[in-house]
């Protein structure tokens, strides 16, 4: 088995012997505007402590909760996206538990009847497809959230209750996953599929989504399943795969060293790369549940339930099968569009708009990306709505042979700088294509650089595409670079492309860039 702790290594001789069993609960925060059970604001970032608080979520005597529907919506949203039974009946249940974080004593969960169950996922890993059977996806309220904190040279824990009542998803897998990596792998597609049907924004930044693994080992070939410890406090999935993969070696060398494994909850220090007790593991039956009785059973109408499915849009896995094997993406190509919720947005329209599909996966992979994550041009000139029009006349322009690619990439630029229009910005970047127009260009680069005349004629061909470079420069990349090419080679008295592209297709496209003819060469403006 190969562990990964950030850069992947071989594994000892010792893990070969053992096979990991991980379990994962993820919570996440469905996007609702109030609370589960009142109407106190449910995003909470940001707002001075104890502010966002009622009488219900902060448990006072004689508050009744009343249910969220929009909550409930979510859940039954993700139950559908991932096949998994929907109840006609549901019901709550108290989970209790005494923590300063808990206002009430017990928490208003779902135990015995959850909204959703035996669902599935399936994720890709380096080693191949990986199904992830779904116990159940269920919806509770949050707690609140203790802050730790120095007062007057004191330590003390401080109780924001903004949270308190909160509603909170919990997503709950078999043990199925055997690697750090696919439980990474796991968390990222949950994340994407619950952002691409609108459930959560599930922000692992803003705590939206929070990932706890459950991590046993036991010798390969047993079915028995090992001591199962919970891992909590991973803030990213660099430290999911990071505080698995540690935990793994840390129980495979405490039984190889023969010493016993509890069940418990241990933490994880990403400074320091291991994980640290933090408490014994309750079971279930330290919970003490039993039917809530504030709340009564809840009936899922058919008619709710498949209006709620008509309206789910295309999953990711759909969405990357469609590209790659109606559209012809890469593989890789569709990952990353289908990985960014605005980067399929934008290829969507462009789609729309007509634009060839490699063609545009290869401007929303390369441009749109690098200049999204380069953070100096304002958001809503990246808006896929007011940048997808543009883009697609742009790669219109480009197809047409209009524009040489290079220039094309100025033009965006320019347009995401100061928000011209596309055909305004084109006007003064048209491709050169005129033969009589090249050749007058190169007569003038030949006569201004006779030593690089002089190295193509002793058979120096690097020279050609300083030549070649020139030419770009002299017309801001607006020649057809393999035309100018052909009549260097022609003045010099070699083969039109004895050394460089030839055919249509090649006369068609031109360099990426004009300064590759020339690694010297400033690019075109």
């Amino acid at each position: 088995m190969t562990v990964a702790t950030g850069a992947r290594r071989a594994a000892s001789p010792a893990l070969e012997r053992y096979e990991a069993v991980i379990g994962i609960e993820v919570h996440c925060q469905p996007k609702t505007a109030s609370k589960l059970f009142c109407r106190c604001r449910a995003d909470y970032d940001g707002a001075p402590p104890n502010s966002l608080v009622c009488p219900v979520c902060l448990g006072l005597p004689g508050v009744l909760p009343v249910l969220n529907r929009r909550a409930v919506e979510h859940v039954l949203r993700v139950g559908l996206a991932i096949g998994a039974t929907i109840p006609a009946v549901t019901r709550w249940d108290r989970k209790n538990y005494f923590y300063p974080d808990l206002p009430k004593g017990y928490q208003i969960s779902q135990y015995q009847i959850p909204l959703a169950a035996d669902g599935r996922l399936v994720v890709e890993t380096s080693e191949g497809p990986l199904t992830v059977r779904i116990r159940r996806a269920h919806l509770e309220e949050d707690t609140a959230k203790l802050v730790h904190a120095d007062l007057d040279g004191r330590a003390v824990s401080l109780v924001d209750f903004n949270r308190s009542g909160a509603p909170l998803m919990e997503i709950v897998t078999e043990p199925d996953i055997r690697t750090a990596e696919g439980a990474r792998r796991y968390a990222e597609e949950l994340q994407l599929l619950l952002r691409t049907i609108g459930a959560s924004d599930a922000d692992m930044e803003r705590g939206q989504l929070r990932v706890e693994a459950n991590v046993s080992v036991r010798p390969r070939g047993s079915t028995e399943l090992g001591t199962r410890i919970e891992i909590k406090n991973m803030n990213s999935f660099r430290s999911v795969e990071r505080a698995i993969a540690h935990e793994i070696e840390r129980q495979v060398a405490a039984l190889e060293a023969g010493e016993p494994l509890r069940q418990e909850t241990r933490g994880w220090d990403e400074n320091r790369g291991l994980t640290y007790v933090m408490r014994v593991k309750e079971s279930e039956d330290d919970y003490r549940y039993f039917p809530e009785p504030d709340l009564p059973p809840l009936r899922i109408d058919p008619a709710w339930l498949e209006a709620i499915r008509t309206e789910l849009p295309e999953l990711p896995a759909a969405r990357r099968a469609r590209y790659r094997d109606v559209l012809g993406l890469p593989p890789a190509d569709a990952a990353v569009i289908v990985g960014d919720l605005e980067a399929t947005a934008l290829f969507e329209t462009l789609l729309a708009a007509g634009s060839p599909p490699k063609a545009a996966a290869n401007w929303v992979t390369g441009e749109y990306l690098r200049h999204r994550k380069g953070g100096s041009v304002p958001a809503e000139r990246l808006a896929p709505a007011r940048l997808g029009p543009e883009l697609a006349r742009l790669i219109a322009l480009v197809e047409a042979g209009r524009l040489t690619l290079a220039n094309a990439k100025a033009i965006l630029a320019a347009h995401l700088e100061g928000g011209e229009a596309v055909e305004t910005l084109a006007a003064g970047y048209e491709r050169i294509d005129d033969a009589a127009a090249i050749e007058r260009i190169v007569d003038e680069v030949l006569a201004a650089n006779p030593a690089a005349v002089a190295d193509v004629r002793s058979g120096k061909d690097q020279a050609v595409r300083f030549l070649v470079g020139q030419v770009m420069k002299a017309t801001r990349g607006q020649a057809n670079a393999a035309r100018a090419e052909a009549a260097i080679r022609s003045r010099l008295g070699q083969a039109d492309g004895a050394q460089g592209p030839t055919g249509p297709a090649a006369a068609d496209q031109g360099p990426t860039d004009p300064a590759a003819a020339d690694p010297g060469a400033e690019p075109s403006p």
